[in-house]
């Protein structure tokens, strides 16, 4: 009997036509990797005719906490002076305050995301390894897409507006979604030649069918490789072989007909903005990307997104601004000015975005209405990192399971992972049990703003 070797150069093959295919490998345990650990759930039940759509919205840095957080609660609360872009649609969304991030604060700008979207800090790996940081487990927005992504085209959409070199979400350790933060590569993979509109004729690529057929072949080998790996590794070639799937999913999608969706629509294709003086045309590529996003959920391409706007320790340098946006959190003088003209802005931008989600109506309702949108940041106060009364927003009532409207405000220091557990909940009917790890554990969500 042959002696069985497995690395990283290993291929998983077949024949197809007699021509040789292949597809590489996860990253498995066997590799020195640590295990992967997940979550599983089932879809929420529609409202009425219309799915209920998950996303999260991020920019980097934090705010100031003193004209971020209301001073006054419940529904007629006065807007801070950060949340003033949003007033047109404070009746749309819900502002929590009194949640702290409980991970232990070891990685600054990154020990608050993984807290809040995984439920525990970032590991480092085995020792003497050479890794950098991961998390332990799926972001919240792959947690979803897992439960509800094979109804769509897309499982999940990662986009960014800063030309990122990160992500934010995360199938698994090490396994990170990168944001697309081109307009014009988006528009082509969304809305190419794979996508058609309502009433639009024309079938799908005839390769497509060939597509269909190496995916097969390279599975069932994989399945059989799957029996000679350990239940850790079995695990993670599991995953592989998911997003194997998603791809024939996808395929099957395109070989269907669209969904008749009012509001869908193809959109012009845009283009790629140069900088102007150096600077990144920030609001002017939120307002492409978002367009993009927002007709790929009217078109029902996915549920599940991630928006990127800007990623952590970013130094961006923003309309105004003499330095750039970490930079600025640091150095610049009490009460920070430019700091606070920035956060604005961000807020300008996410205001468009809500804004375009509320402006496409379906039945009684808009898609904002039928989506819950987590929007937040990294830490909560720039200069120190601070992970306490963590900025957090939720827009969309989810088809009326959510409050809007209002800020709540707990009413002692409390664990922010109830917040993700409470979205986790609205989307995956009722499901999971708990939420976290270690100092981010939970089994309660936050009734206060259920319905």
């Amino acid at each position: 009997m042959s002696r069985f070797t497995l690395d990283r150069r290993t291929l998983l093959r077949g024949l197809l036509g007699g021509a040789v295919v292949t597809i590489g490998l996860p990253a498995l345990e066997i590799f020195h990797d640590p295990p992967m650990r997940a979550l599983a759930g089932r879809a929420r039940a529609d409202c009425g005719v219309f799915p209920r759509r998950f996303g999260i919205w991020f920019w980097g840095n934090g705010a100031l906490p003193s004209k971020f957080i209301p001073e006054t609660t419940g529904p007629d609360y006065a807007l801070s002076e950060q949340l003033m872009p949003l007033a047109a649609l404070r009746s749309k969304f819900t502002v929590l305050s009194g949640l702290d991030v409980r991970t232990p604060n070891t990685d600054p700008h990154g020990s608050g995301p993984a807290g809040l979207l995984v439920g525990d800090n970032i590991t480092v790996g085995e020792p003497g390894v050479a890794r950098t940081g991961t998390v332990i487990g799926p972001t919240l927005d792959q947690i979803v897409a897992q439960a509800i992504g094979d109804q769509t085209r897309f499982p999940s959409l990662e986009v960014g507006v800063q030309r990122a070199t990160s992500g934010l979400s995360y199938s698994g350790p090490y396994a990170m979604n990168p944001p697309e933060t081109s307009p014009a590569a988006l528009f082509e993979r969304i809305f190419g030649a794979g996508f058609r509109a309502p009433g639009e004729t024309g079938g799908p690529d005839p390769r497509l069918a060939l597509r269909q057929s190496v995916l097969d072949v390279v599975r069932g080998q994989a399945a059989t490789l799957g029996t000679r790996l350990g239940s850790a590794d079995r695990a993670r070639l599991d995953q592989h072989l998911e997003g194997i799937r998603a791809i024939e999913l996808q395929i099957a999608r395109l070989s269907s007909d669209p969904p008749d969706y009012a509001a869908c629509m193809r959109p012009d294709a845009p283009m790629d903005l140069p900088d102007v003086e150096g600077r990144q045309q920030l609001s002017a590529t939120n307002r492409l990307i978002s367009d993009l996003v927002v007709m790929a959920l009217a078109c029902d391409q996915t549920r599940v997104f991630t928006n990127m706007y800007s990623q952590p320790v970013n130094n961006m340098l923003f309309p105004g601004a003499t330095s750039g946006h970490h930079q600025l959190t640091h150095d610049e003088p009490d009460p920070q000015g430019e700091v606070n003209m920035i956060v604005g802005a961000i807020m300008q931008d996410l205001a468009y975005f809500l804004g375009r989600m509320d402006a496409v109506v379906e039945g009684d309702g808009t898609l904002l209405d039928h989506s819950a949108i987590l929007c937040t940041t990294d830490v909560s106060y720039g200069r120190t990192h601070t992970l306490e009364d963590y900025p957090l927003i939720v827009a969309g009532s989810a088809c009326g399971a959510l409050r809007t409207g209002v800020h709540w405000r707990s009413p002692a220091p409390d664990n922010a992972c109830k917040l993700s557990l409470t979205l986790l909940r609205t989307m995956l009917d009722g499901l999971p049990a708990s939420f976290g790890q270690n100092a981010g554990y939970t089994e309660d969500s936050l009734g206060a703003i259920e319905l």
